[in-house]
């Protein structure tokens, strides 16, 4: 809650933030939206006490929630991911935009790996069988990942460390990134019909931009290796969710893991709660103990980053 105070404000869009963020922001009163904030409630907080910056955890920002936040000068994502903030309508209004890079790429990566075992293993299926009564060591086969081929679309931070996993498990681990400088050792680049063509698992890393945007479609799906896993924790626009739905269906794809869609939250009912081979998590990929103290971190150094420079050149 903000105090009477005449410190300048910070918005945070969410009800909580790291204690050591909250440290770092120390010279602010810091306002929070509270757990699922609206674009009303939002644009009306930004109308009631103008904040000099947005700190980004839930919802989107848009052109409406910039001008009604006359003091703002940064928009800071609390995480990677700044799609979802009006890049464009921001720039126009020279209001700069940052993301907390890195903060959270251990734990997206290991949620990754959580999902691949999950559907190579079967693990959450065979809980369920098990907890009806059955025992299905008779008929059940897993896959095993030793030997296989693992294809990253996307070599950042964290697909950089889904690969070093690979490796570890003697996978042959393969990636598409035109915009990385170079590969870690054991990871070959390769264009991205091989890696269709190629992989047993594909793990998605990539950012979602208007470029990509539904660039795994039904006619990517009919490239992909028969039988492959699709596992997604980065953007859920990356994927065209009826397309995905068929090729489930099917048996073109075994299975797949999603963190992440193109409507969040995920609408209900939704073709994927119907579908036994889909893994479903609600984009909690970067929700980890360590992480909400680094993006917390992040995030708020990048608030300060940013109207210290501007101060700097108000001087």
């Amino acid at each position: 809650m903000q105090t009477s105070s005449q410190k300048p404000v910070v918005l945070v869009t969410a009800a909580d933030l790291a204690p050591q963020a909250l440290d770092m922001l120390g010279g602010f009163d810091v306002v929070f939206a509270g757990k699922q904030p609206t674009e009303d409630d939002v644009a009306a907080l930004c109308a009631q006490h103008k904040p000099v910056a947005i700190i980004v955890r839930y919802g989107k920002v848009n052109a409406r929630i910039m001008d009604a936040a006359a003091n703002l000068q940064v928009i800071s994502k609390h995480g990677s991911g700044i799609d979802v903030i009006d890049q464009a309508a921001a720039a126009e209004r020279g209001i700069g935009v940052r993301a907390a890079a890195g903060a959270n790429a251990a734990a997206v990566a290991e949620h990754a790996w959580a999902l691949i075992l999950a559907c190579a293993k079967r693990v959450p299926q065979l809980d369920v069988r098990m907890r009806e009564g059955h025992w299905d060591k008779p008929t059940h086969k897993s896959i095993e990942l030793e030997g296989r081929t693992l294809g990253l679309v996307g070599l950042g931070a964290i697909g950089r460390r889904v690969a070093s996993v690979g490796i570890a498990f003697g996978m042959k681990v393969v990636a598409h990134d035109p915009y990385a400088k170079d590969a870690p050792q054991g990871v070959q680049r390769v264009s991205l019909d091989a890696l269709y063509a190629s992989a047993d698992i594909v793990s998605l890393h990539c950012p979602l931009t208007d470029e990509n945007r539904n660039m795994f479609n039904a006619d990517v799906f009919d490239r992909f290796k028969r039988g492959a896993i699709l596992v997604n924790t980065a953007r859920g626009g990356l994927i065209d969710e009826a397309a995905l739905a068929d090729a489930l269906a099917s048996g073109q794809l075994h299975s797949a893991g999603l963190d992440s869609f193109a409507v969040e939250p995920m609408t209900s009912p939704h073709p994927f709660q119907s579908l036994p081979n889909v893994i479903l998590s609600p984009h909690i990929g970067g929700v980890s103990d360590a992480a909400y103290v680094n993006m917390g971190k992040g995030a708020a150094a990048n608030v300060l980053a940013v109207l210290e420079d501007h101060a700097r050149n108000a001087a």
